[in-house]
């Protein structure tokens, strides 16, 4: 079989700046319609939203939401979970995203074993809808520290389940370097052993171990540099600067991007990105169908920025488009 690739866009990015007016929900479908180089939209509503008018938009614009999901907390959001499964199909999602927090809505720290059975019940749920669970590599998630997760993929397999991960390159590379960040991740004994690789040109690289074991299911792309400077235009609710987990795809002029931006800095997450779609591009039928570029607003990312959101999404696409072009047929897009 021939393989595919889908290219969409989280709706959160689609803004210019989040000084700006907020842009609603009608407008963002109409400028990813514009743009021209998107196939889907992706979609995390929080618990309350009407989901309706979405489903209306989604139609008008011929913008399916091939990937739909939230963040969730073990014991408090299982409702919600369930909630958004049954609109999937409605939506023809066909990946589910869940980002779950590394804690109980008790208080305690989740064990593997919690981990896996969350995912199972979600797999469960999701079974008749068609939309297939993928647990999202992410900071503050159960997922930081990168070492539970082949534990969590072997407890599942026990019981016949496949792990499905969402794999988003900036959220490893980002560490690389930054002494703090793997202590976050309790992960800087096993990095400095060299058990645990985070550079992306290494054959050991733990994302490349993932992607061998068939558990990248869906991928987010979001330009991001080895020891990424956090982001001091915005703070976290604890008053800290933002984690730095975006750095701009295009240039930015001077005022919208505090220190120096160069793109050779870039060249670690891209070849990150690059392996996974040359893996995609040989057929092998156990990685990614659908790519969502992901440059948001948030603090840990591009809050407060200067420089379009949007605009650099679309840039994303458009390189995305064109690496996928040089595998698949060794064209390249002069329009890319």
């Amino acid at each position: 079989m021939t393989p595919t690739l889908q290219i969409g866009v989280n709706i959160d990015g689609v803004l210019h700046r989040d000084d700006m007016p907020p842009v609603d929900a009608e407008s963002r479908f109409r400028m990813i319609a514009d743009a021209g180089v998107f196939d889907y939209v992706e979609m995390n509503p929080p618990e309350g939203v009407a989901l309706a008018p979405y489903l209306g938009l989604s139609e008008r614009y011929a913008l399916p939401v091939r990937v739909i999901g939230g963040i969730f907390c073990a014991g408090r959001d299982e409702a919600h979970l369930r909630h958004i499964i049954e609109w999937a199909p409605r939506f023809g999602s066909k990946v589910l995203n869940c980002q779950l927090y590394a804690s109980h809505a008790d208080g305690h720290r989740l064990t593997d074993a919690e981990v896996a059975q969350f995912y199972a019940l979600a797999c469960e749920w999701a079974d008749a809808a068609g939309c297939i669970p993928s647990l999202e590599v992410h900071v503050d998630m159960w997922s930081e520290d990168f070492g539970r997760i082949a534990r969590v993929g072997e407890l599942l397999a026990r019981d016949g389940i496949a792990l499905r991960l969402t794999l988003d390159h900036s959220h490893l590379i980002f560490k690389i370097g930054n002494a703090y960040e793997l202590d976050v991740s309790n992960i800087r004994p096993l990095v400095e052993a060299g058990e645990i690789v985070l550079d992306p040109i290494s054959p050991r690289a733990i994302f490349k171990q993932w992607i061998a074991r068939g558990w990248v299911h869906h991928a987010h792309a979001r330009s991001v540099i080895p020891n990424n400077p956090p982001n001091s235009r915005m703070r976290r609710p604890n008053g800290m600067a933002g984690r730095g987990i975006q750095y701009p795809f295009l240039r930015p002029a001077p005022d919208q991007w505090d220190g120096n931006w160069e793109e050779a800095a870039l060249t670690p997450w891209q070849d990150a990105v690059r392996h996974l779609i040359n893996v995609r591009a040989q057929g092998h039928a156990a990685t990614p169908q659908h790519i969502s570029c992901e440059f948001i607003p948030f603090a840990d990312y591009g809050g407060g920025a200067g420089y379009s959101i949007f605009d650099n999404n679309v840039a994303c696409a458009a390189w995305l488009r064109n690496l996928w072009l040089e595998q698949t047929t060794g064209q390249h897009s002069m329009a890319a």
